[in-house]
């Protein structure tokens, strides 16, 4: 196995990284001393003030476009990492669409569009990135799923929910087929986050009735939910593999 050594900067993708979750696992594997590709379908003003709020030179915070529903922009920010720093080291597939509308109105091919994108999106990344880790010998997968993918939805919708139950099997099978070449696919299940995914779906006005049905009474830290991506990102998780970490406040125990 050709593991990095101690000294060698590692270089991480994050998808959906320019904003909410995906911009604190950024930030968190950043401050760990990661190189961070902040790889979203829309980098916008948010992904670039990232980029630059880390690191202005441009040295080890980086924007990449990528749209996970397209496989093929997987392999070209793969391409253009490993040919700016040598190699990649971590993928966090975290990007997602979310959708809440009730399970009898939702149309055919609107539940297609939003497998295709979570579910394939992961997949894609998986395989893609799965192949270079394979060669190198190393590598690290954390998977972004969810509570709605664990317990069937409550606040999202069927589609939603059935994507993100996907991604929990897609870990498990990716882990199995990598295990023997240093590499490890994870997955972290968040319930509902202090995000503006989850602001958006519950009016403010609901927000306590909604806090009323956490056991602990409040929204989790995205933060916290970063800190645990970095711990699987690490060489020493070498022993953490196929596993889904809850973090629900209690919503979900197991």
């Amino acid at each position: 196995m050709t593991a990095p050594l101690p000294e060698q900067m590692q270089t991480a993708v994050v998808t959906g990284g320019a904003r909410g979750l995906g911009a604190a696992i950024v930030r968190a594997l950043h401050a760990t001393g990661y190189r961070v590709v902040i790889a979203d379908r829309d980098v916008g003003d948010e992904g670039q003030a990232l980029a630059s709020e880390l690191d202005l030179a441009g040295e080890t915070a980086v924007t990449a476009t990528l749209d996970v529903s397209n496989p093929a922009d997987f392999q070209k920010v793969l391409d253009k990492c490993v040919d700016r720093y040598g190699s990649v080291e971590v993928l966090v597939n975290n990007a997602a669409r979310t959708m809440a509308q009730p399970l009898m109105d939702i149309e055919p091919n609107v539940f297609n569009d939003i497998m295709a994108t979570n579910a394939g999106g992961t997949f894609a990344g998986c395989q893609i990135f799965g192949r270079h880790f394979k060669t190198r010998g190393y590598g690290r997968i954390v998977n972004m799923a969810s509570l709605a993918g664990q317990n069937g939805g409550t606040a999202t919708g069927a589609h939603y929910a059935a994507s993100k139950g996907a991604i929990l099997t897609l870990t498990k099978i990716f882990a199995r087929d990598l295990a023997a070449f240093g590499v490890t696919c994870n997955a972290i299940s968040p319930g509902p986050m202090d995000s503006p995914m989850v602001w958006s779906i519950v009016p403010p006005e609901k927000m306590d009735g909604f806090l009323a049905n956490i056991p602990v009474g409040q929204l989790g830290d995205p933060a916290y939910v970063a800190r645990m991506v970095v711990m699987l990102a690490g060489p020493d998780a070498a022993f953490v593999n196929g596993a889904c970490w809850d973090v629900n406040g209690g919503l979900f125990p197991r």
